[in-house]
């Protein structure tokens, strides 16, 4: 008898949820991988600037994952990372990665510091070796997917200064996808963000 039961097939029902959960998986899996095979070649958004079909088709990728990920909730304690640029529409920062030079640098890593328990939001752009522009920003989670945000300071800081700048702004940015690897943002002004875990904690 306890052989049988333990030979016994799962239930129908079951049975259809692991169907489906193991569909959903691949979907997910699917359409990730679309999204970074589009924006691998694109050098953090600024080719997709000039390229609109591109754009259209990072967009729409991106539009699937929010499908697919549309009743996560995405504002819990595994927000808070170091998460690395890997694409944007966003010009300000876009602007800045491209423009560097001007000023005898590079951009390095582009960051996304986000802290849920100290709504706490950093917004960091590195210029290797000593060089750094960040933006802090108070959060507060507005919803599953949504979170609130509010320039509090932002400063440019070298290897032996800093310079405080005058902070201003308020918007929000939902999280449409987020995994262990990567999370997909879209913002109060329409534009996108990808980004990825990066492998370090950065720190003022």
């Amino acid at each position: 008898m306890a052989l049988s039961l333990l030979s016994a097939s799962p239930p129908l029902r079951l049975r259809r949820s692991i169907r489906r959960t193991s569909c959903s998986l691949f979907a997910a899996q699917r359409a990730k991988r679309n999204l970074l095979e589009l924006i691998s070649d694109q050098d953090r958004g600024l080719r997709t600037q000039k390229d609109a079909a591109r754009r259209d088709a990072i967009v729409n990728a991106i539009e699937s994952m929010a499908v697919i990920g549309r009743s996560s909730v995405t504002t819990g304690d595994s927000l808070s990372a170091t998460w690395r640029l890997l694409w944007t529409t966003e010009k300000e920062q876009l602007f800045i990665i491209e423009k560097a030079g001007l000023f005898g640098t590079r951009a390095g890593d582009v960051l996304q510091v986000i802290d849920v328990k100290r709504r706490m939001l950093s917004n960091v752009i590195t210029f290797p070796p000593d060089g750094v522009f960040f933006v802090r920003s108070d959060i507060d989670i507005a919803s599953p997917q949504r979170v609130n945000f509010r320039f509090s300071s932002a400063v440019l800081r070298g290897s032996n200064w800093e310079i405080p700048l005058p902070p201003f702004g308020q918007g929000w940015f939902e999280t449409v996808y987020m995994d262990g690897e990567i999370r997909v943002a879209k913002d109060i002004r329409g534009d996108y963000l990808v980004v990825d875990r990066a492998p370090f904690n950065w720190r003022e």
